[in-house]
Order: C-alpha cells, then sequence, then structure tokens
C-alpha cells in the first residue's frame, strides 16, 4: 500500500474515482449485507467504541471492497465519504460518521468572510443529503491563518457558522469542526489547539457544533491528550487516531497507549465514533486495521 500521500492528495484522488467506486445497483441493501461472513466477525468485541474508520487511508481498496471487509470486522461506520459514496457503504450495513465533499477546504475555511456566501450555500446542500441519509455529522474547517489573529479567527468563523448551524439544526446535523497540527501536516492550520476550538464552541453556545478531536495530530501540537479530553469533552462529538510520530500503526512502536486513551473517552460518556485514520507502515494495512480495532476495543 502507498505510503507517500498526504490526506489531501487522497481525498483528491478519491473524488476522481468515486464514481466509478460507488456505482449502487449491484446489489440491493438486503442482498448486500448477506455477504457479510458471520463467521469472521470478532467474538470478543466488547462494543464500548463504536469504531470507524477514515477511506482516505485506504484508497487502494475499492470502495465496495472496503466496506465489506469493515462490516466483517466489526466496524460500524466510514468517515470522510462524499455524498456519492454513501449508498454504496450503507449497502453492507454501515454508514457514514463523517460527511464531506469536493469543496471543503482544510485551508480555505470559515476564518475567511470571503468564503462565507460560497460556503453556506455549498454546506446547506450537503448538510440535504446528509439529512436525507440520515448522516449526523458534517465535517468543517477553520481555514489557514494567512497572519490573522487568534480572536480575529474566531469572530469570523462564528459569523460564517452561526446562520449554516440554525439551519443544520433543523435536519438534526451537527457541524463538526476537526483540530489539525500545524506543525508538521497542516502548515498555517488555524484551529490547532483544543483551547482555540473550544472558545469558538463557546463563542457560538450552539449545541449542534462540535470539535473532532484527532488524538494524532493534538499529540503533535500540546500532548497532554487524557487531561484535555476529560477537561473538555462537552465540546467533543468525535475522535480520529493515528500513531505519533509517524501518523502510522498505533501498535507499541509508537508513543501513545491507546488502551487507556479510549478508556478515558469511554469515562466521559462518549457515544460517538473513533475512526482510524492512520496510514499503514505494514504491506497488509488491512491486518493493521484489525489490530489497531483490537486496541481500541477496551
Amino acid at each position: 500500500m502507498s505510503k507517500k500521500f498526504s490526506r489531501r492528495d487522497a481525498l483528491k484522488g478519491i473524488a476522481i474515482g468515486s464514481g466509478i467506486l460507488s456505482i449502487s445497483g449491484v446489489a440491493s441493501s438486503f442482498a448486500a449485507i448477506n455477504y457479510i461472513d458471520n463467521n469472521t466477525l470478532p467474538k470478543s468485541q466488547k462494543n464500548n467504541i463504536k469504531h470507524s474508520v477514515c477511506r482516505w487511508c485506504f484508497q487502494d481498496v475499492p470502495l465496495e471492497e472496503f466496506a465489506k471487509t469493515c462490516a466483517n470486522m466489526g466496524i460500524q461506520a466510514i468517515d470522510l465519504l462524499r455524498p456519492s459514496e454513501w449508498e454504496t457503504v450503507e449497502k453492507y450495513g454501515l454508514v457514514c460518521s463523517m460527511a464531506t465533499d469536493d469543496f471543503a477546504n482544510i485551508e480555505n475555511g470559515f476564518n475567511e468572510p470571503k468564503n462565507h456566501k460560497n460556503l453556506q450555500g455549498k454546506y446547506k446542500g450537503l448538510i440535504d443529503k446528509a439529512s436525507e441519509h440520515k448522516i449526523k455529522n458534517v465535517i468543517v474547517f477553520s481555514g489557514n491563518r494567512r497572519g490573522m489573529d487568534e480572536k480575529t479567527g474566531i469572530k469570523n468563523c462564528s459569523k460564517g457558522l452561526k446562520p449554516l448551524l440554525k439551519y443544520a439544526k433543523k435536519k438534526n446535523i451537527n457541524l463538526v469542526m476537526e483540530l489539525l497540527n500545524s506543525k508538521v501536516n497542516h502548515p498555517d492550520y488555524m484551529a490547532d489547539h483544543t483551547e482555540w476550538g473550544v472558545a469558538l464552541a463557546e463563542e457560538m453556545g450552539a449545541d449542534n457544533f462540535k470539535l473532532l478531536y484527532d488524538i494524532y495530530h493534538m499529540q503533535v501540537m500540546e500532548g497532554d491528550i487524557i487531561a484535555t479530553i476529560k477537561k473538555h469533552h462537552k465540546h467533543i462529538n468525535h475522535y480520529h487516531t493515528a500513531g505519533v510520530p509517524g501518523r502510522n500503526e498505533i501498535d507499541n512502536s509508537q508513543e501513545l497507549f491507546y488502551p487507556a486513551i479510549m478508556k478515558a473517552i469511554l469515562d466521559t460518556g462518549f457515544d460517538g465514533y473513533v475512526a482510524q485514520e492512520f496510514i499503514p507502515n505494514n504491506a497488509d494495512g488491512i491486518a493493521s486495521l484489525r489490530k489497531a480495532i483490537e486496541i481500541c476495543d477496551v
């Protein structure tokens, strides 16, 4: 499996091929679910964690095959799927745990007022589609700083997101801003610390605005993972994983101890999804994914 790619590049590649990978009509939902081999389902899964995985990390596997494999592994959802891909995973009893589309851009987000009108229009369309599929979460991004100070960024994001939050509320949708590191992977990204994301959430005061706490990214930026989760869990409704350093497997080759982190997440009463977002070093990436689910199944 190729490892020389970024999430940005991977999502672009998936967008180009999605028309091929997500063709529906091959089989009905009922028939597809029957493809799941009950003999391969994990026998010891505790069902405390709702397991998901980010599609872009396994882009070399055709979506139909990947969905079937995930379902057989006990994974319940796939993250960061576009509307054209939703029906494919739904055929296997999976859900899209975090919706996105081609226009959702990490660098050009809601901290720039010039983006507001365009983003609001396009996000309303995505929210409508997500609502029709009973998808609960839609991802949003702050955008890059480009010299902007923190308070102005919060003010601008709030102004751009508030009208959308009201619209999303009517559709039973959460808008979820991802926290990303600006040190290694996403230079200049504004929402690069938990405290900034929390300040934005408190500025807006809307119960359907939440944070996507990416454990890998926040370990790179600030560390103190478990204490931060305990302190700010009420603003978090989604988690991503990966090993540090390198963004690879979450096994004992890296510095984070994921069983303790998962237990801390459960102790907060969390009932959302934890999505694996590591780039496999192992040539058998699916084996790495299976192991990651076992590690996180506390």
